[in-house]
């Protein structure tokens, strides 16, 4: 018994890891959909649209249109085989989101500890941790899962070096070519692709002859991306339809600010790979990577420099923030699409997205070369120092990932909010899940108004992801991909309010992803909040014949509408439930 206690207490960390996912799971389901989920880019885009498919079952439809925006192809959303819309084929949208931050973490810890064993490494308290961290990094959620795999398509891709071409090479083959169930092209699997015929050449230089394995694995990669996900691949190589891409402009930085933004992002990342280094691996990295190289010159070792994989990381993350920062030089995104024009309007900074594996794999190389270095001193006391600063620093890490996340911190704000709730018998001003998205308001809204399907609505103070998340048909939305054609026509409608809010103006003729309803006096009247204040005009700015033209029937709103009458809207009521905060004006389109 005492040996088996021993054996548990020894892999503390792997009790730890189990307990936590265990208990975060556990938090999720019991306070339910009263949890604080993140709303940019999450809530107000990718939950809608999976439930969307869920309301009109068109995961695997095809020639189907998706009732927003007045009807998108259903080509131009995740695909049925992407791991994270398989989640949603089958579950509840708010289980399906919360198995979807389990799996990652899961993802990510089983392919750090699969990449580290194939480098021949120990896997005890640091390996574990690390990758633990990894697979808690609040990053955009519903891609957390292709951040996590980064490091399983590296050990594929190490094993398809090594085994050669050979029997025991054909599973690695086949695990390859499902690897974009894990990934997303656009996002990671572009560069993935690009990395691995870096690699090639690299391999072929050194090794002086060519790697067939790996370029076979190039192709059976690349064949994985085409065929699960086809419907992306045939949008952009089969498609001539002119998209909103052609009119995006992004913005354009002089040398010296080009500069400060990759420091910046060097330094802090950025929303969508908000991994929180900055706190706590940053400092931690630099002092290693100082007291590295001073004593490689100390020692007259000017070769360890460069063959020092922790140097590489570092050389990496430079790149990765230089390309981040250039792509806001309008010059070099002429080059790029001069040179290659399908690839106009494609975000190459999106290398930044690697970033977080390799400042939580540079941590692990500390923490795991301080563990090696113990097992050569003397002192017992040097060595329990060692041994502990190489658990410790991975678990302090985890605890500033938890805490000092900015973006995407679920978990926190889940666990904040509820303390808060239980503490004060009051709510926090943010909107949970349940109340963003205010299900049983909207059965009884769409009741009394006898709504239909048919019926195309449109959002006003609210995102239009509200009205789509609850089987509401609508003519704005938000997608960063669809025809320049519909672009203008919703621009008609809200050309009054772009005329009065030049910084609207541009924001929607220069992006135009959110094709929404603004105000024709305030920056922003979509307040994620239960309470509503701060709108200071209660006239909507709108082409009322525009929006009519465009078959839309009514306008839900969060603001009591001062000049219906004026734009031809009737009120055909006021609604409220004591389950949601929102009060909901609805308009019909006369």
């Amino acid at each position: 018994m005492k040996d088996f206690a021993g054996k548990i207490l020894s892999r503390w960390y792997i009790l730890l890891i189990t307990l936590f996912i265990m208990a975060v799971f556990t938090m999720y389901m019991v306070v339910g959909e009263n949890s604080y989920i993140a709303i940019p880019d999450n809530l107000d885009l990718f939950m809608a649209q999976y439930k969307m498919m869920q309301n009109t079952d068109t995961f695997f439809a095809h020639d189907a249109l998706v009732p927003f925006l007045h009807g998108i192809s259903r080509d131009n959303l995740p695909g049925e085989f992407y791991l994270y819309s398989v989640l949603f084929e089958i579950f509840p949208a708010y289980t399906a989101y919360i198995l979807g931050y389990i799996l990652k973490i899961v993802t990510a810890l089983v392919s750090c500890i699969l990449l580290a064993k194939d480098f021949g490494l120990k896997c005890d308290a640091p390996a574990y941790i690390c990758g633990f961290a990894y697979g808690i990094l609040n990053l955009f959620p519903a891609f957390g899962i292709p951040f996590a795999s980064i490091p399983l398509v590296i050990y594929l891709l190490r094993r398809i070096y090594r085994e050669g071409l050979s029997a025991k090479s054909i599973k690695y083959y086949v695990l390859l070519f499902f690897y974009p169930v894990v990934s997303y092209f656009s996002y990671f699997g572009m560069f993935i692709l690009g990395y691995l015929v870096l690699a090639i050449i690299w391999r072929w230089i050194a090794d002086k002859k060519l790697s067939f394995s790996l370029c076979i694995g190039l192709v059976v990669l690349s064949a994985g991306f085409a065929i699960l996900e086809y419907r992306l691949f045939g949008t952009m190589l089969f498609s001539d339809e002119v998209t909103i891409r052609s009119s995006m402009k992004d913005a354009s930085m002089t040398l010296p600010q080009i500069f400060g933004e990759s420091f910046d992002v060097w330094k802090n990342g950025m929303m969508h790979a908000d991994d929180a280094h900055s706190y706590f691996v940053l400092p931690v990295c630099i002092i290693y990577f100082v007291f590295l190289n001073v004593r490689y010159i100390y020692k007259k070792n000017i070769r360890g420099i460069f063959g020092d994989v922790y140097n590489l990381f570092a050389v990496l993350l430079i790149f990765n923030s230089a390309v981040y920062g250039a792509y806001y030089s309008e010059a070099m995104r002429n080059l790029v699409a001069t040179l290659l024009p399908p690839l106009t309007g494609w975000q190459f900074n999106r290398t930044i997205f690697f970033s977080p594996f390799l400042w939580y794999a540079s941590l692990f190389i500390i923490c795991y070369r301080m563990a090696k270095a113990a097992e050569d001193k003397k002192s017992d006391v040097y060595k329990k120092l060692l041994i502990f600063g190489s658990a410790i620093i991975p678990v302090i890490a985890v605890f500033v990932i938890l805490i000092g996340s900015e973006h995407y911190n679920d978990l926190y704000d889940t666990a904040y909010g509820t303390a808060y709730r239980i503490k004060t018998g009051h709510e926090v001003d943010r909107l949970s899940y349940r109340e963003f998205y205010s299900e049983k308001l909207f059965d009884i809204i769409k009741s009394d108004i006898d709504y239909s399907e048919d019926d195309w609505s449109a959002a006003y103070g609210m995102h239009p992801a509200v009205l789509e998340y609850n089987g509401i048909s609508t003519v704005d939305g938000y997608l960063g991909f669809y025809t320049q054609e519909y672009k203008d026509a919703f621009r008609k409608v809200i050309e009054p309010a772009l005329l009065r809010k030049e910084n609207t103006r541009i924001y929607f003729d220069e992006w135009g992803a959110r094709c929404y309803l603004y105000s024709g006096t305030d920056d922003s009247i979509v307040m994620a909040t239960r309470s509503y204040t701060g709108v200071t005009d209660n006239d909507i700015y709108i082409d009322s014949k525009a929006l009519k033209e465009l078959g839309c029937r009514y306008i839900f709103s969060r603001i009591d509408i001062s000049n219906a009458a004026e734009k031809n809207l009737s009120l055909r009521g006021t609604y409220s439930d004591e389950s949601s905060p929102y009060v909901i004006y609805v308009y019909e389109v006369k």
